[in-house]
């Protein structure tokens, strides 16, 4: 897979598939752009699929310092610039990769033809802020064995571990990240406010949940639609991963959904 280099950020990407609309996909905090794998396949048919490392994730540029989410937005306009990917596309993402997709659609209203998100972790309680900025302290002293299995018992309880081998894969790759990057992540997320950014979106948008999530339960989910200018919300069979977990599922999710736009 390539790398290219914006003014700001170098960013390792794909662009696969066969459709003529841009499907842009934003991970989620911990993973990379693999964290699509499973649901590629049933995407390919439909769309031409974009998918990078973001900042401070994969294999693409960790710059020193604090990341803001209008960096990571500014990114994902940036690598479609580069690429001479000017029409507006459908931005899906998960978790914090949810909250870029979002601001995405706010921020560049012209870009972004349709918005959906899994999952969207948009900001946190004030009550939750400092464990999270405990656990992003924890990361870069001890690493990501420190917080991985704990992580994983709430986003993908045993109900959701059938494929074992996905499983175990994922957890590997989480391992495997980069622990100074994860921690700037959640930082960020730990500042989120985005209620002006959701009042402002304009186009269609689906927010799905999943049941089995104990990271972002449907409660917490459901106020990011309402808070959404027509938003469609829905509760699936599934976890903080959809992409991973129920590949079959999110697939028929967005393609229902985008056919009735």
């Amino acid at each position: 897979m390539p790398w290219i280099a914006t003014p700001d950020i170098s960013l390792r990407y794909e662009i696969s598939g066969k459709g003529t609309q841009v499907l842009l996909l934003l991970h989620e905090m911990g993973g990379c752009l693999e964290s699509w794998d499973p649901v590629l396949p049933l995407l390919h048919p439909h769309f031409r699929v974009l998918r990078h490392d973001q900042r401070n994730a994969g294999l693409s540029e960790k710059p020193p310092g604090p990341m803001t989410l209008v960096q990571s937005g500014n990114d994902a306009v940036a690598l479609l610039d580069a690429l001479g990917l000017t029409d507006p596309v459908v931005v899906m993402g998960t978790a914090v990769g949810g909250a870029v997709a979002l601001h995405l659609a706010a921020a560049h209203p012209g870009r972004v033809r349709a918005a959906i998100v899994t999952s969207p972790a948009t900001g946190l309680p004030e009550s939750a802020r400092a464990a999270t900025l405990d656990r992003a302290a924890l990361l870069e002293r001890e690493g990501t064995r420190a917080v991985v299995d704990a992580g994983l018992a709430q986003a993908w309880p045993e109900v959701l571990r059938g494929d074992a081998a996905r499983f175990a894969a994922t957890r590997a790759q989480r391992l495997g990240a980069d622990a100074g990057g994860w921690a700037a992540t959640m930082r960020m997320l730990a500042g989120l406010d985005m209620a002006a950014d959701l009042a402002s979106i304009a186009c269609p948008v689906l927010v799905l949940a999943g049941i089995h999530d104990h990271t972002r339960p449907p409660d917490r989910v459901a106020p990011v639609a309402a808070a959404i200018r027509g938003a469609t919300f829905r509760t699936v069979e599934s976890g903080h991963f959809m992409a991973l977990q129920t590949p079959e599922m999110l697939a028929a999710e967005v393609l229902g959904f985008l056919r009735d736009q």
